[in-house]
């Protein structure tokens, strides 16, 4: 037996001397961390909304609460609140004698044809870019909703600067709680719905996709949200940004061919990332409306420009222009059409919030240099069919940063911490100082989105620019062609056969965002401060991480770093991602199917000349949700001839919700 030296020993009393200490310590720890919990989960259980504390609107006819927190342990008070409004024919109502009410539904009356118990209850997203959406501190009239028996809710949540999943962590606390005070709210918690537009879209997308799902569980534990369902009905996005888990390599498969000027290494990356897309859709599984398992072949001209999934995507455009030329009447005015937020007569949805004091008169042009159709600008409007120049190269600004800064959403708790690696250095300039954008009552059919989520854009002057009046269908399809022939009309039956998914996006979708449209290259995109650090932003597409590897290229340090990254609830980047990606949660071939509860009805609207994301991000939702027999109804169309808005065919966005919601429940 070899001897223990006096150090040893020495060295070994003193360590049980610290592990006795730590002992102790580790019991209060215990103590102090059960009385935390004890404490939380008390809160938690009172957390309700309460029945003596309805404020009454009399013009409205409408009571309501404000600032009402949502979750027994807020990661920020700030934005944790929510506000609720409710027709006065749902309540039995008793004055309280100091201008409050104590309130107990009642189906007495109805409102809209609804009663207290069959009301369906909406929910604003307005977070574009991910930002937070802030609570509402003061009465604002929603009557566009509570005039038809709607319960309007709506939740602040943190904004993309706190990390996914923070949004939809705070959306779902909210809905939980929307059920924990049933007893004491009128309207249905079995019919809510919710509805956004851009990244707003996609987190209501996110709300319908995600219902119940388990990798949300330790988040919502965290903030003490209530034990209770957070699954919707409906879910409504506009031009939802989502599917980033492939959204970089869909950009380039359908647009990357509108980029001119790339460098021998940009060019690669971007060949990379379309044939990456190619892969992806080849093993996802994703299937059309007969059950048919769509595919992408080679092709002689572009990558994997053919195959069934080819065929589908140039359906959607076809489909989206004949349905067009059957909405529209000629003579047709283009650039009263751009500048409105729908269709023919078009307008937006009020009640969702809009970020202050940042709209944008419709004759100035959005940051990436187009109408706010999509189409690029021109400065002389006398000529209905000009032509605009050639295209820049459309690339994002370099790893130095530059102009694709991007703004923070709201704070909150830092979920992040590394493998033990150092963070990647980016600058004390990677954001702005500003924390979240200041929300008023609504939105009308004026709002740019464009202008005010802080998404980074670059100046694309390329394409056909549409302005003017057209007499007839055929003067404007001579103007679809004025770069040459691309769409061929057919004047006996008023439809257009479109000759290539190329040709479409070179007249009208030319690419509007950096290499790494979402994951860029200079981690100067609103995305990787969604999936950032502390604030930082961060890389998050490991399959660009990949290729940049594999090409040897500079920025594949940067992106292998990023990779890496875990948080404190145990989840690392991807599982983040997944947890932002609808399909994870909607295709059969996902390990994420089958593990969340989606929302029955689903209406989605793209406008088609957007430069903001492929084509194939909502018809592949679309496609999804149509294969998915949980999923009852899918209302889905790709709007022609507008961008980044709320597009809508032909009315306006708020009375088409309306009108959907209330289809759903009839």
């Amino acid at each position: 037996m070899s001897a223990i030296s006096r150090r040893t020993f020495i060295g070994g009393a003193g360590m049980a001397a610290a592990a006795l200490a730590a002992c102790g310590r580790k019991d209060e720890s215990t103590d102090e961390n059960a009385n935390a919990q004890a404490e939380a989960k008390q809160a938690q259980s009172t957390l309700t909304l309460d029945p003596s504390a309805w404020q009454y609107n009399a013009t409205d006819d409408v009571y309501y609460q404000l600032g009402v927190t949502y979750c027994a342990t807020p990661a920020d008070q700030n934005y944790e609140q929510l506000a609720v409004f409710v027709p006065g024919a749902y309540f039995n109502a008793k004055d309280n004698g100091d201008g409050s009410f104590t309130c107990t539904p009642s189906d007495a009356a109805a409102a809209g044809g609804f009663t207290a118990s069959t009301a369906p209850i909406v929910m604003p997203v307005n977070t574009p870019g991910y930002s937070a959406q802030s609570p509402l501190s003061e009465y604002a009239s929603q009557t566009a909703y509570t005039g038809q028996g709607f319960v309007y809710v709506h939740a602040g949540c943190r904004g993309r600067d706190a990390g996914a999943p923070s949004g939809v962590v705070d959306l779902k606390a909210a809905v939980r709680f929307l059920r924990a005070s049933a007893p004491n709210l009128a309207g249905s918690t079995d019919r809510i719905f919710t509805f956004g537009m851009s990244g707003g879209g996609a987190q209501s997308v996110l709300m319908g996709a995600t219902g119940d799902s388990a990798l949300y569980t330790p988040y919502l534990t965290a903030i003490g949200a209530q034990d209770a369902s957070d699954a919707v009905l409906g879910s409504m996005g506009w031009c939802p940004i989502t599917g980033l888990d492939v959204g970089d390599e869909a950009y380039e498969w359908m647009m990357g061919t509108t980029r001119e000027g790339l460098t021998e290494e940009e060019q690669a990356i971007s060949n990379g990332l379309a044939a990456a897309f190619a892969t992806y859709v080849n093993e996802a599984g994703i299937t059309d409306e007969n059950g048919n398992t769509l595919s992408l072949d080679e092709s002689e001209e572009g990558i994997h420009q053919a195959g069934s999934y080819y065929q589908r995507v140039l359906q959607a455009i076809e489909t989206s222009l004949n349905d067009f030329l059957k909405d529209t009447e000629f003579p047709y005015d283009a650039s009263a059409a751009s500048a409105g937020m729908g269709g023919p007569g078009g307008g937006g949805p009020d009640g969702m919030g809009r970020p202050d004091g940042m709209g944008r008169p419709d004759d100035i042009p959005n940051p990436d240099g187009n109408n706010q159709d999509g189409t690029a600008t021109d400065a002389d409007n006398s000529d209905a069919s000009t032509t605009s120049e050639e295209s820049s190269s459309g690339m994002g600004p370099g790893p130095d940063g530059g102009t694709g800064v991007a703004r923070r959403g709201a704070g909150g708790p830092d979920f992040l911490e590394t493998d033990g690696t150092a963070l990647p250095d980016t600058g004390e300039d990677a954001l702005t100082d500003d924390s979240d954008f200041d929300t008023v009552e609504d939105i009308d059919e004026e709002t740019d989105f464009e202008a005010i989520d802080d998404i980074s854009r670059t100046q694309n002057s390329g394409g056909i620019s549409l302005s003017g009046t057209y007499e007839t269908a055929a003067d404007y399809i001579d103007a679809l062609n004025a770069d040459g022939e691309w769409v061929t009309y057919d004047e006996t039956t008023n439809t257009a056969t479109v000759e290539s998914v190329a040709s479409f996006c070179a007249a009208l979708k030319r690419a509007s965002k950096g290499l790494g449209a979402f994951d860029q290259l200079d981690r100067g995109q609103g995305e990787n401060t969604l999936f950032g650090v502390g604030g930082s932003p961060a890389h998050f597409d490991a399959t660009l991480a990949r290729i940049l590897e594999e090409q040897g290229s500079t920025y594949a340090a940067d992106y292998a770093a990023d990779i890496k990254l875990v948080d404190t609830q145990g989840s690392d980047m991807q599982t983040r991602v997944n947890m932002y990606t609808p399909l994870y949660y909607l295709l059969s071939t996902s390990e994420g199917h089958g593990t969340s509860q989606p929302a029955k009805h689903w209406r989605i609207r793209s406008g088609i000349n957007q430069g903001d994301t492929a084509l194939t991000t909502e018809l592949n939702l679309a496609m999804a949700l149509q294969a998915d027999n949980r999923v009852e109804s899918v209302d889905f169309a790709a709007v022609w001839g507008q961008g980044h808005t709320q597009a809508e065919r032909t009315g306006t966005a708020e009375e088409n919700f309306v009108a959907w919601v209330k289809g759903c429940l009839a």
